[in-house]
């Protein structure tokens, strides 16, 4: 499958308007709706939700911006100006995770909001704009895999002068599935709060590992160890480990 997708969506005078923004911008609305929705049926303030959002959205996009740039130091040393050109791509979930709930965590602490309920309430949110945002890769031409035979493997796309994994589309796929899975978890009824959100990260992670496998522009810690690999199974582990010690302690209440 042969496609060059143009980075620009539109532009507004001289101003240009990327997909990338875009599609991030179209996450952010989306799962904020489907926030205050989901608060409102549980009866939780929607001013102080709504609080929680604006606080952690720009966290997560801080968090999101420092950890690729840390793990690309030394190409951003040397070029500073590029540090803040999100446009260009760059944002890296795992940062965006650790900024935003660090950010929330202390201001539901405040409102006195149950940590692993409004968790739940994100936790769908977050999956689904992660499947929209791997459409910004796309657009942005990265975030590929290895070079294949499009004859073996005829979903691959022509990027980078060759045809490759489309990896964004796989993660954005399965990212699709965990977020419906995710939804018809929160309807059953008996469960404690944070499972929704446990199942996330468990879920997310699996499939994140595999997929990480197959990029050419990972994120390393040493020349054979990707960042995304260590802290998905790290992640995998210490979901797996909460859900199984809260549903313990849950039945010995």
């Amino acid at each position: 499958m042969k496609i060059i997708p143009d980075p620009i969506a539109f532009s507004i005078g001289p101003l240009p308007v990327r997909w990338y923004g875009l599609l991030i911008a179209l996450s952010i609305l989306i799962g904020t709706f489907l926030v205050l929705r989901e608060s409102e049926k549980q009866r939780l303030d929607q001013e102080q939700i709504l609080n929680v959002i604006l606080l952690a959205v720009p966290a997560a996009l801080v968090g999101a911006r420092l950890y690729y740039v840390l793990f690309n130091w030394p190409y951003y040393q040397h070029n500073l100006a590029e540090i803040l050109a999100i446009w260009h791509g760059g944002l890296a979930i795992h940062g965006a995770l650790i900024g935003g709930f660090l950010a929330a965590f202390f201001l539901l602490k405040k409102y006195q909001i149950n940590f692993w309920q409004a968790a739940d309430l994100a936790a769908p949110s977050i999956i689904l704009g992660q499947a929209l945002g791997r459409w910004g890769n796309f657009f942005n031409q990265e975030a590929y895999g290895y070079e294949v035979d499009p004859a073996a493997l005829p979903w691959a796309m022509y990027i980078d002068g060759a045809y490759r994994h489309p990896t964004f589309l796989y993660e954005s796929l399965w990212d699709l599935g965990i977020f419906f899975f995710l939804l018809w978890l929160r309807r059953r009824k008996g469960l404690p709060w944070g499972d929704v959100f446990l199942t996330y990260v468990v879920l997310y992670s699996l499939g994140r590992f595999f997929i990480e496998g197959l990029r050419t522009d990972s994120l390393m810690l040493a020349p054979h160890i990707r960042a995304a690999q260590v802290v998905s199974a790290v992640a995998i582990g210490i979901g797996l480990i909460l859900l199984f010690y809260r549903h313990k302690k849950a039945k010995e209440r």
